[in-house]
């Protein structure tokens, strides 16, 4: 057996390879035919299921009724504060909330001044990369 290391789509994988059918030749050469795979140490990982949870996920459809600067997630994770309210007038820069992700805090700015519009998650809401957190008008 063989240890090789095989990169695909970015991701690299640890395999032991097994010669097959290897024939000696009359000079003490080896004549070799395409390796083949037995054993895969890692494997990629599927998506996990997904829970249905009891309220529903932050609305991207009501932000289409309230016009705006959008703020939208970065990245996935969890919202772990929110700074503002509905109403609070805010400057560029400000920080809107806190979204955690792969145990980091991240503070989301605001893009623009203006005043909240509406703000489409809650504590703990979980998000994913693009969803709109707050409208700024």
């Amino acid at each position: 057996m063989r240890k090789y290391q095989i990169k695909v789509d970015g991701k690299v994988y640890e395999v032991e390879v097994e010669e097959v059918g290897a024939n000696k030749s009359s000079t003490g050469t080896i004549s070799v035919p395409q390796p083949v795979v037995t054993k895969v140490k890692e494997e990629p990982v599927s998506q996990k299921e997904v829970k249905p949870s009891s309220s529903p996920a932050p609305a991207k459809a009501s932000t289409e009724a309230v016009a705006g600067e959008q703020v939208v997630a970065p990245m996935p994770g969890k919202i772990l504060r929110i700074n503002v309210n509905e109403g609070d007038s805010i400057k560029d820069g400000d920080t809107l909330l806190i979204l955690e992700a792969m145990k980091m805090e991240n503070e989301i700015f605001a893009k623009a001044s203006g005043k909240i519009k509406k703000i489409n998650v809650s504590i703990n809401d979980m998000v994913d990369t693009g969803d709109t957190l707050v409208i700024i008008g």
